[in-house]
């Protein structure tokens, strides 16, 4: 007689998690590559002055640090327990939701900004909202023997 633990992951959203916060990511760096394109754009990079903000040394690591939430988040929801990824989900979706949609009010946004930033809005926004409605696998608590 052989007995193993059979555990039910049906209700395990960490990779469905994770998966959005790549989709997420990629949509971000996508649309930095193509604002590098944009030739009204680069001439401000290089003045060091965009839409009528420095652009120095503190912006750039305000910006990597805020970057740094989708991308930990990649990990994030992948290794931890439900409660902490839950709620982490919940938080860094709902900061990079606010942030994106303040951006979208800086200046006047070239019409591929808005396009990557509405998707950015619709993929964070629906990350807390699913984070919110997520109640866990069955399995954490319960699991079930089976005898062969």
């Amino acid at each position: 007689m052989n007995t193993y633990m059979q555990t039910d992951k049906s209700n395990d959203l960490r990779p469905v998690f994770s998966t959005l916060w790549i989709f997420a990511t990629l949509n971000y760096l996508y649309c930095d590559v193509m604002s590098l394109m944009d030739p009204v754009l680069l001439k401000q990079y290089l003045s060091g002055t965009v839409n009528g903000m420095g652009v120095n040394g503190n912006f750039l690591l305000g910006a990597a640090i805020l970057m740094e939430v989708p991308i930990g988040m990649v990990l994030l929801s992948r290794i931890l327990r439900h409660k902490a990824n839950r709620l982490a989900n919940i938080i860094a979706g709902s900061i990079m939701t606010i942030v994106q949609t303040m951006t979208m009010f800086m200046g006047m946004p070239a019409p591929y900004y808005l396009f990557w930033g509405s998707i950015e809005i619709l993929t964070t926004a629906f990350i807390a909202w699913y984070a919110w409605k997520w109640v866990g696998t069955i399995s954490s608590s319960i699991n079930s023997t089976i005898t062969v």
